[in-house]
């Protein structure tokens, strides 16, 4: 007998007046609630969204309404916003985790992130570059693996940018 149904054999068994839950849908809705937060401010917050587009850990998605539940690690990349207006925002994330609840609901909770929009592309260049000097460089392990982690952000940020 599998583990699943012996459990749930088990469990009613157990307590008649124990009844399992089924998952469905309370609310249905074609739009999304989204929370895009980091430790210390909420950067986007909306009950009108249509699809969030993300880099995952386990490759790039997009959530939509009815999204079955699920916790996704996120890798540095975009994180994008389609509006039901029509419009999209972008925002850059340095990695986090993106929740995606019952009735619609996802938060991203992300360790960094700003707009797209707030990065200029040189300056991402010249950071990258001084992140490179410093991993390949003659400093401790430390401070080089420190400095390949920050050029591997950067190297998402110029991808996200070109």
């Amino acid at each position: 007998m599998s583990s699943l149904r012996l459990i749930t054999s088990a469990a009613r068994r157990a307590s008649p007046s124990l009844v399992l839950g089924r998952r469905g849908y309370a609310e249905i809705s074609d739009k999304l609630k989204l929370s895009l937060v980091l430790p210390h401010q909420a950067i986007y917050t909306s009950t009108d969204v249509v699809q969030v587009n993300l880099s995952a850990a386990s490759g790039d998605m997009g959530i939509l309404s009815n999204h079955v539940p699920s916790i996704e690690a996120l890798k540095p990349g975009v994180v994008e916003v389609i509006e039901a207006a029509g419009g999209s925002k972008k925002f850059f994330v340095s990695g986090g985790f993106a929740t995606v609840h019952p009735n619609n609901k996802l938060t991203i909770n992300a360790v960094e992130g700003a707009p797209l929009e707030d990065f200029s592309l040189e300056a991402v260049r010249a950071n990258l570059q001084e992140a490179l000097r410093v991993a390949g460089g003659s400093g401790t392990e430390e401070q080089k693996v420190e400095a390949r982690v920050e050029a591997d952000v950067y190297e998402a940020l110029q991808h996200a940018l070109a």
